[in-house]
């Protein structure tokens, strides 16, 4: 049995990863940017998400673009400074980020949903299965107009390819971001079975 991430560092180097990729993590760029657009709290109009998904409902695709870039490339930094040190550190200070989205002490630890986060960390830790994940993403989104869906079945397909490329470390860490990607989802993926999820594009 492989051993546990965290035991593979000095617990103080495993800490300091963490606390930096979850301090990255937990900017919350959609909120930040709508308040300095004059569009208000974005907590306040649709599914009351901080991600890009729901800036979109603004009506104001730009910010919605900036949104995903930010809170994708938060993570992607994360990684990318940690790897200078280590592989491990860099995975830590991933999964840092990724959680920091997700719970930002600063809001009271009501974050977003994660998934541009996880692409970003995705890309820090294995660019080409960036690929994979934006493939199955935009298909199932532009068949059924649905981003949670998407997502889901994105986040299903990248742990399921790590398994098949052997790369069993990366395997585990996106099968745990997977997993909370899926309880982050909940009201969506019941929304989605009784039919009154919200589409892309959708406003309120």
């Amino acid at each position: 049995m492989p051993e546990p991430i965290i035991t593979q560092v000095p617990f103080d180097l495993f800490l300091v990863a963490l606390a930096f990729g979850y301090l990255l993590g937990s900017i919350p760029f959609g909120l930040i940017l709508t308040r300095m657009a004059g569009l208000g709290d974005v907590r306040k109009i649709g599914s009351g998400n901080i991600g890009a998904t729901n800036v979109l409902r603004t009506g104001n695709k730009k910010l919605a673009a900036a949104t995903l870039i930010g809170d994708a490339l938060k993570g992607t930094l994360a990684v990318v400074v940690a790897a200078q040190f280590s592989e491990i550190l860099a995975i830590i200070a991933g999964f840092g980020a990724f959680i920091g989205h997700l719970f930002p002490v600063w809001l009271k630890f009501r974050g977003g949903k994660g998934v541009a986060t996880y692409v970003g960390v995705l890309l820090g830790l294995a660019p080409a299965m960036v690929l994979i994940f934006a493939v199955i993403w935009i298909g199932t989104a532009y068949f059924t107009r649905y981003s949670s869906l998407a997502a889901l079945l994105a986040a299903i397909v990248v742990p399921l390819s790590f398994f098949i490329l052997g790369e069993m470390r990366l395997m585990e860490l996106f099968v745990i971001m997977s997993i909370i990607t899926f309880i982050k989802h909940r009201a969506n993926i019941g929304r989605l079975i009784n039919g009154t999820e919200s589409r892309i594009g959708a406003r309120g």
